[in-house]
């Protein structure tokens, strides 16, 4: 009769064979005892990486960052009791950005659970909002048609988590002790590895029906845009959209997020529209009849605003309706450069003019930014120039969210040159920071990392996995929270301790305690140094000003808004 032990390591095993089978190649695990016939399991396949992280949020987001980097699932594990709760920002923010995680969690027996037994909670529904699926298969059992079940549960988890609605899926396995087998086992016999079900298939070619294909020409008439947001760009799409754009005479909106901002572009593309959307005769002469939008929400909030009330064609394979303006009138579910073929052949261009106008808009902002950055004393913008330009072509960039994510949307323009720019923008959190970056790192990204003193301090035990990085993280120490400075929040009663919130950190002393080299710089000089040294793994603390930052700011936002020249 099998042991308790040896039922739970084949449990665990057939669960992790229909894993692999499905494209996962990484388990992150923090440390437990209820873990580990999974851990036995994972250690007896040679394909499938292990990486020990012993902060169960930090792993999460390191399994984050490889998921995002890799575009694979990656399986996270974690024992009973409160560990798994720790990843929940984490499974937030990959339902909403859709990055595809498998979540193992360990569980005690069910005849322990609502009895008080020790490190035990109803943990089946930890993540039900945000979770694609739930799964509780039960306590391992040794009949073969269990087994053969828990391998299709394993390939169908990492099926959903990739599929045209990625996401997280969570797996809870309740686990009997004992937990280790009573014998060494040697390896199992070469056994059939499942193939896991293909994704749904989207729309690839010739037409939706004919009520949506009405639809769409009624709705694209007169003078439209393309709107691509966070995660627009997808294999192949570039080239037809930039062909789609063309035929139509139609700018194409470039979030910095969207993955087609750097490099090979076109002549619709536009990426200064947050600077000369703040100027009141741009916004009323530019105005869209219709936008055709891919990807998810902007990061402008100016010109998210901007778009409200604009009637709306979404195209998304994963059919989520990414439409915080409410305005969307009609939703594709096909593959976007697919649609984009289809469109051409339909759509009738935009006046000669259109697209020129937004061309002009877009070197006159230019030109305004290079002048005024020139007169300006050094801050983040000229910083962001520096930094863009020491990353070599084809690598990443991690940014923070709040302030830093903001100032690349205004600042960083868009270039032929290829950039990887990540950022968590899903729930746009500020916690996970680090660990995120170590994960993009480890998945195979060459990244640098942009964070701000508060992102650091939400993530220190992150740091201990910033070791691996061979390339800096620059940390923007401007004393707290500073977006909230251009927030109604500013000027406000307790608003220093309340909202800005300072952290008392000596960033040098936490790098240090962490292994990590520590540079301090408070100008251009100094900062391009420190990029390039050959130790500039590690953190460069970059002390800025944040109220001469804040008139940077402003008083670009006021050229832009009062510029007579930005539409004539």
């Amino acid at each position: 009769m099998t042991d308790q032990g040896t039922r739970n390591l084949n449990w665990c095993a057939a669960l992790l064979d229909g894993l692999i089978a499905g494209g996962v190649a990484t388990l992150v695990l923090s440390p437990g005892s209820r873990s580990t016939p999974v851990i036995l399991a994972a250690q007896r396949r040679a394909e499938l990486a292990i990486e020990p992280i012993l902060d169960e949020r930090s792993a999460a987001f390191y399994a984050l960052g490889l998921a995002t980097a890799a575009n694979r699932p990656v399986a996270l594990l974690a024992t009973s009791g409160s560990a798994p709760a720790h990843w929940l920002p984490a499974v937030i923010e990959a339902a909403q950005s859709g990055r595809p995680l498998v979540l193992i969690s360990a569980d005690r027996p069910p005849e322990l659970r609502g009895w008080g037994a020790n490190q035990t909670i109803e943990q089946g529904e930890l993540f039900v909002p945000f979770a694609r699926e739930c799964h509780d298969p039960g306590p391992a059992t040794d009949d073969p048609a269990a087994l053969k079940m828990m391998r299709a549960l394993g390939a169908r988890a990492a099926a959903v988590a990739r599929g045209p609605h990625p996401g997280p899926v969570h797996i809870n396995l309740p686990l009997r002790e004992p937990l280790v087998p009573e014998e060494t086992l040697a390896p199992p016999a070469a056994q059939h590895r499942p193939t896991p079900p293909p994704p749904p298939a989207a729309w690839h070619g010739g037409a939706p029906d004919p009520h949506r294909a009405e639809q769409a020409r009624a709705l694209l008439r007169g003078r439209g845009l393309i709107c691509c947001g966070p995660d627009a760009a997808r294999p192949g799409l570039a080239p037809r959209l930039w062909q789609l754009a063309e035929h139509l005479g139609v700018p194409v909106l470039c979030d910095p997020l969207s993955g087609l901002r750097f490099g090979p572009g076109s002549p619709a593309r536009i990426a200064r529209y947050d600077g000369f959307l703040r100027n009141p005769g741009a916004r009323a002469q530019l105005r869209p009849d219709w936008v055709i939008a891919l990807g998810r929400a902007p990061v402008s909030k100016t010109l998210l605003g901007w778009l409200a009330d604009v009637p709306t064609l979404r195209i998304d394979p994963a059919a989520r309706w990414s439409d915080p303006n409410h305005d969307v009138a009609l939703l594709l579910d096909a593959d976007p450069a697919a649609c984009c073929d289809w469109l051409a052949e339909r759509l009738d261009p935009a006046p000669r003019d259109w697209l020129a106008h937004w061309q002009q808009a877009e070197r006159r902002v230019e030109a305004i930014a290079a002048e005024h950055l020139a007169e300006s004393p050094w801050c983040e913008p000229q910083l962001l120039a520096t930094l863009l330009a020491h990353i070599d072509p084809g690598a990443g960039l991690f940014s923070a969210n709040s302030m830093p994510i903001r100032q690349l949307d205004t600042w960083a323009g868009a270039r032929a040159t290829p950039l990887r720019l990540f950022c968590n923008r899903g729930a746009s959190g500020i916690d996970g920071q680090a660990s995120t970056l170590a994960g993009l790192n480890a998945a195979g990204v060459p990244c640098h990392g942009l964070l701000g003193d508060l992102s650091l301090l939400h993530d220190l035990s992150g740091l201990q996995l910033l070791q691996r990085l061979d390339r800096p993280c620059v940390v923007l120490n401007n004393g707290g929270g500073r977006i909230f400075d251009y927030l109604p929040q500013q000027g406000v009663e307790g608003f220093e301790r309340l909202w800005r919130t300072p952290p008392p950190l000596d960033i040098g002393a936490v790098a240090r305690a962490h292994g990590l080299t520590h540079h301090a710089v408070t100008g251009a000089a100094e900062f391009a140094a420190s990029l390039a040294r050959e130790d500039a793994a590690g953190i460069i603390e970059v002390r800025i000003d944040a109220e001469r930052s804040r008139a940077v700011h402003q008083t670009f936002w006021s050229r832009l808004h009062e510029d007579t020249r930005l539409f004539e």
